[in-house]
């Protein structure tokens, strides 16, 4: 995408996934997989697979989530799940005031 707004699209979407991967993980306690389809029905655009693996790697590295692994009642795979922590809602609010800020400052 080299037009302005397919920059402008990638820019808000793929290239900050974590403040969509926060926003999900205030609601309940995701598995990687989950998240990504939960992305494309929420927000309208799909994440790599890869990305959001990593993007989930490194928020649960810097402390943001935590991750537990849970045994499936049904006989499937055990999965990981990514769990919001208090310093991960503190960053998605500051992300979501800087949003709005920017958004109201372009607007005036």
């Amino acid at each position: 995408m080299s037009d302005p707004m397919g920059r402008l699209k990638n820019k808000l979407t793929k290239e900050v996934l974590w403040i969509y991967i926060l926003n999900l993980l205030k609601e309940r306690p995701m598995y990687a997989y989950e998240l990504k389809e939960k992305i494309k029905d929420k927000f309208g655009f799909e994440p790599a697979t890869v990305s959001s693996y990593v993007v989930l790697y490194k928020l649960e590295k810097d402390g943001y989530v935590t991750a537990e692994w849970q045994e499936s009642e049904t006989g499937k795979p055990s999965r990981k799940y990514y769990k919001l922590t208090e310093k991960g809602r503190k960053l998605f609010q500051e992300g979501l005031n800087f949003l709005r800020n920017t958004i109201e400052k372009l607007e005036e």
